[in-house]
């Protein structure tokens, strides 16, 4: 499995789940969820190193 399919791996699984193909123009919606995930762990690792 390379890096990059290991990053958008959330987001393609999302895609799956509804039925939607990652790669097509679609992927936007990938992208978004790949987007909030990582949102939200990068979030609370900047909240756990600063308080």
């Amino acid at each position: 499995m390379a890096l990059a399919e290991l990053i958008l791996w959330p987001g393609t699984k999302v895609c799956e789940h509804y039925g939607i193909d990652p790669d097509s123009d679609a992927g936007l919606i990938r992208w978004m969820v790949n987007t909030l995930v990582y949102l939200v762990i990068m979030l609370a690792f900047v909240w756990i190193v600063v308080v």
